[in-house]
């Protein structure tokens, strides 16, 4: 029964994403948000330590539901129930709607399976899936913005599953033939290992220097996509690092140095990025590499002080969760803007919806973002870690310039709807901006039984100097840098600058070529000059059937979906 169950979370978007591929006429769209619906009621009411072993699979499958796992699980369901509700509505006219939802489906059902992996088979199979189908979400409009965004997304994804698959096998070498993630943490990784499953697991994190991507994807993709993108998708490279790093007693000093440097030097990066940007959801993805950072140097500090691992890993689960909660209401909101409601009364409703998670991301008390700020703080006790405590404060200022720099460019967008809105799609966005204020901090006062964790400090009014200081330098900076700040960083930064460097090198070489030709027998020419136009005509017969990636995708999610029936069939 319990593989049955846990089998079935990613096992029924599968289904319906094979339906929707095969038999289009006769699947209903109306069902893709409820492909979520078993995993959230799983979270939900699902006991403690429920376990499916499958020894006889591959090198022995192992799927489970642990303490980490349902704070990540409610958020994954949660969020793709509601972007798939939402969804259901914004591409309602969409004339390619089949096809955004089989890749819809297809992110869905490896984003919820590798959250309930627990061995390296299958983590690494569910990861590639949401990875790779997660390519057709953002390239979904067939723009030139969507197809450069979604070819810097796929080598991106590649090279972080090439680095994932190598850091896995070196760590199961190291933890003599284990391939549970547990038993993988426990032996350690070293050296490569470790290297590799930072860098595999931190492109999908957005760690600062593989982030680029994010900036990129944001705007291309439509808006349900991007809620789930940052929301939950982005959590999958946290999650990753919390099953396999050496999380233990011992610590890692090292790679907790690196881990915390990266992540404060990404939420100040990160937002200083952010407020250079003109466009809402570009501005919203440099936040969500600012956040991360901060849940980066909560993963950092854990190693860097074993013995208070145990609080900060559960923050740094609490953070994810309300984050992945408020940037997915503040992504719907871009769709909401431009569909006020004529009441001036529900209007206000309204604007405070979009306003709430903002803050909420910033901190203010009383909200999931003072709770999770202050358990994160909270271990940082000793001069040592003064610094930190500090910087982490800092950083919220940083946070609310970023909500008013999005709330300022969001203003040009809000509008009356030109004709009544469907439940359907304001309702989810309403649902989760209000569980962003309500949810994260339940779960919170439901673990406090739990030893070792922190009293949360709810209505701790310190956290109100950074609110207020970023609302100050907001108003000044409004005054006088708001024509200067719109388009001075581009989107991508990095990969903006690698991409200006290629052309000149490919310039350089169009320029020496022609000399270096001249040098050249005629006859030896002919021949290159041959060989180069075959193995053209190769390469653009292999893009033609090869890069045709909604079958590809399908293929792959069926070749799941019959390793599926066949585990559950088995005794």
């Amino acid at each position: 029964m319990n593989a049955f169950i846990l089998l079935g979370v990613p096992l029924l978007p599968l289904l319906l994403a094979a339906a929707l591929s095969l038999r289009p006429g006769r699947a209903p769209l109306r069902l893709v948000p409820w492909a979520a619906l078993p995993a959230l009621l799983l979270a939900a009411l699902g006991p403690e330590g429920k376990q499916a072993s499958l020894p006889w699979l591959l090198t022995g499958v192992e799927l489970g539901l642990d303490p980490i796992g349902r704070v990540f699980l409610a958020l994954t369901a949660g969020l793709w129930l509601a972007a798939g509700v939402h969804a259901l509505h914004e591409r309602g006219e969409d004339p390619a709607r089949r096809r955004f939802f089989v890749f819809f489906l297809l992110s869905m059902a490896g984003n919820l399976g590798l959250v309930l992996a627990q061995d390296a088979a299958s983590f690494y199979l569910f990861f590639s899936l949401m990875s790779l189908s997660a390519w057709g979400l953002v390239v979904h409009k067939r723009t030139a913005e969507a197809w450069m965004a979604a070819r810097l997304y796929l080598v991106l994804s590649v090279l972080g599953e090439v680095a994932l698959f190598a850091g896995l096998m070196l760590a199961i070498h190291q933890a003599g033939g284990e391939t549970t993630l547990a038993a993988i943490a426990a032996a350690r990784p070293e050296g490569g290992a470790m290297v590799l499953l930072v860098l595999g697991l931190g492109i999908k994190a957005g760690m600062l220097g593989l982030h680029f991507w994010l900036p990129l994807a944001h705007p291309a993709a439509p808006i349900p996509a991007s809620a789930v993108l940052s929301g939950a998708m982005i959590k999958a490279g946290l999650l990753g690092w919390m099953r396999l790093l050496p999380l233990d007693a011992a610590g890692h000093a090292v790679l907790g140095e690196v881990l915390v440097g990266l992540g404060l030097a990404a939420a100040f990066l990160g937002a200083l990025a952010g407020l250079l940007q003109a466009r809402p959801k570009t501005i919203l993805a440099y936040s969500s590499i600012s956040q991360m950072g901060l849940m980066t140097t909560g993963v950092g500090l854990a190693l860097l002080l074993p013995a208070m691992r145990e609080p900060l890993l559960f923050a740094v689960a609490l953070y994810a969760l309300h984050h992945g909660l408020a940037k997915g209401a503040l992504f719907l909101a871009v769709d909401i803007a431009g569909r006020l409601p004529h009441s001036p009364a529900h209007r206000y409703v309204v604007l405070g919806l979009i306003v709430l998670p903002g803050l909420s991301l910033a901190g203010l008390p009383f909200t999931s973002g003072a709770l999770a700020k202050d358990l994160l703080k909270a271990p940082l006790t000793t001069d040592s870690t003064g610094p930190v405590y500090t910087l982490l404060t800092l950083a919220a200022i940083g946070t609310t310039l970023l909500v008013l720099r999005f709330l300022w460019r969001l203003r040009r967008d809000l509008a009356p709807a030109a004709a009544p809105v469907p439940t359907g799609r304001w309702l989810p966005w309403a649902l989760i901006a209000a569980m962003s204020l309500v949810l994260p901090a339940m779960a919170a006062l439901t673990a406090l039984a739990a030893p070792g964790v922190p009293l949360p400090g709810l209505a701790d009014l310190s956290l109100l100097w950074p609110i207020l200081a970023g609302l100050v330098l907001g108003a000044l900076g409004g005054v006088m840098l708001r024509e200067w700040m719109a388009h001075r960083l581009p989107e991508g930064d990095v990969a903006v600058l690698a991409n200006t460097l290629i052309h000149a090198t490919q310039g350089l070489y169009a320029r020496v070529s022609p000399l270096r030709e001249i040098r050249l027998h005629p006859r030896l020419r002919a021949r290159l000059r041959r060989a180069q136009r075959v193995v053209r005509h190769d390469l653009e017969w292999a893009e033609r059937h090869m890069t045709r990636w909604g079958r590809l995708a399908v293929l792959f999610g069926l070749s799941l979906l019959g390793l599926y029936a066949a585990m559950a069939l088995m005794p």
